[in-house]
């Protein structure tokens, strides 16, 4: 008997926990995909899977839909499989371990693969169906959306007809997502000269700050400790003798730098001068950002004189001009939807690699020729200095459509099942919509799904509540689009 056999609605919850016992963490998908391909031979639907393991199954439409417009079904089939230090289980290998407490699904000590087999598991439920009222049908299994959306960048869409897309890889139930960005990094390398002198060595740490995901909380005003790192070493500079040594912050380019430490040469006479302008500095900033960092520290920590190899005056200046004036955070709000930003970027990585600094960017934004200005902008500063620029990782964005039926529809079953009006909004993030409104001319898309927690941790749930809100949701959408 399975953990999830008495859950409604049955068939979706049968087809998540067989999910469950299949190992298919990014790069390990194989066998969910062969299990994707046996599905439709059993059923003797049309399928294609490609040498990246993403499948696409096909099924006509049911009586009185037979002529109606195509409609895609789309989610990923790869998770982020993590699981507690003290589990043994082999997430290559190893089925998950289902729990149900009160109206949440979670796996013990890892994740759950929520996100997105729930996915997956709608749609298998849809293809098997002989009840559910449907156009017909393309659905879509993409594979390594976690790791850079690589199944969606390579799926070859020439043989697919449908227009209308249904991406079900949102994470908060009555909200239909309906634009992306698009992004890319950009790597900026600043060359740099270094010379020996005699100075004493004052070490600054940046710690504590709130951090965050660059795309989804980059309007929450928060500080960059890279930024604020650049601001301090500009008002030392500007007020004593220093030399930068080396500057190294944040983790990840998505990701709003918590954290920035840099090591400066002073002239012993102007050491404690120095450490007052450093504190003073940041208690200016302590202070403006009281209310999203307050947890913000910084520790100094002063060495004796002695030869070191430190930045000469010009790359010490060029590396600050940059650290300070390179555009940051929001650039754009969308002017059609309130409260949507449509462009920004964020110095995620900061580090000093023997003779250049680099400085790794995430550029975002829902217009692609705003992106690529932003990209040009900080070609541009950087190039002054003798620096390059490098770009990977592009992915396209998703445009707002104003005219969209599948969005009108989408809201009116809502207004139909619940007597209220759904959220519709855009993100300030990636999804595979951008890659395949990219490939598929005219696409008409949205993006939905139930409510889950804590995706890509081992604290990951699912609601079962929710999950059978949005099963009706889904098939009384397909219903409406005759």
């Amino acid at each position: 008997m399975g953990v999830l056999e008495n859950l409604q609605p049955d068939n979706v919850f049968k087809y998540f926990e067989e999910l469950t016992k299949i190992p298919h963490g990014s790069g390990n998908v194989k066998q969910i995909s062969d299990y994707l391909v046996q599905f439709a031979t059993q059923r003797g639907l049309r399928y294609r899977q490609d040498e990246k393991y993403n499948v696409i199954i096909w099924k006509d439409g049911t009586a009185g839909y037979e002529n109606s417009e195509t409609v895609i079904l789309q989610g990923h089939i790869d998770m982020v499989a993590v699981k507690t230090t003290d589990s043994d289980k082999d997430m290559e290998k190893d089925p998950l371990d289902l729990e149900i407490d009160g109206d949440w699904i979670s796996a013990k000590n890892t994740s759950l693969g929520g996100d997105n087999g729930i996915a997956v598991a709608y749609t298998l439920a849809i293809l098997d169906s002989t009840e559910v009222a449907h156009p017909p049908l393309e659905a879509l299994f993409t594979v390594d959306e976690e790791i850079g959306m690589i199944g969606a960048e390579f799926l070859d869409v020439s043989d697919l007809k449908g227009k209308l897309f249904i991406n079900i890889d949102s994470e908060d139930e009555g909200i239909f997502t309906v634009s992306c960005a698009g992004g890319a990094t950009a790597e900026c390398t600043l060359p740099v000269k270094t010379e020996p002198v005699n100075a004493k060595v004052i070490e600054i740490k940046l710690d504590g700050f709130s951090g965050g995901h660059s795309g989804v909380e980059i309007d929450k005003g928060r500080a960059n400790a890279n930024c604020e790192m650049g601001r301090i070493l500009l008002n030392v500079f500007q007020n004593v003798g220093m030399r930068i040594m080396a500057v190294n912050g944040g983790e990840k380019d998505n990701a709003i730098a918590n954290n920035s430490k840099a090591a400066i040469a002073v002239l012993p006479e102007t050491a404690e001068k120095t450490k007052e302008i450093i504190q003073n500095t940041f208690a200016e900033i302590k202070e403006e950002y009281r209310a999203t960092d307050p947890d913000a520290e910084i520790s100094i920590n002063e060495m004796d004189e002695n030869l070191v190899d430190a930045f000469t005056g010009p790359a010490t200046l060029a590396t600050i001009i940059c650290l300070v004036n390179m555009p940051n955070g929001i650039q754009r709000m969308n002017p059609e939807m309130e409260g949507m930003v449509q462009t920004s970027l964020n110095l995620g990585i900061l580090r000093t690699d023997f003779n250049k600094v680099k400085l790794s960017y995430a550029v975002r934004s829902s217009k692609e020729s705003e992106r690529n200005y932003l990209i040009e902008k900080l070609r541009s500063l950087t190039e002054i200095f003798g620096g390059t620029v490098e770009c990977s990782g592009v992915y396209p964005g998703w445009e707002y459509r104003a005219d969209s039926r599948l969005r009108d529809t989408a809201v009116e079953a809502y207004k139909t099942l619940y007597g209220e009006e759904p959220v519709v909004e855009g993100i300030h993030a990636g999804l595979e919509c951008g890659m395949f409104a990219e490939k598929i001319e005219g696409l008409d898309a949205i993006s939905m799904g139930p409510t889950m927690k804590g995706v890509h941790t081992t604290d990951e749930k699912l609601s079962i509540s929710s999950t059978q809100r949005t099963w009706e949701l889904l098939i009384k959408i397909l219903e409406m689009l005759h």
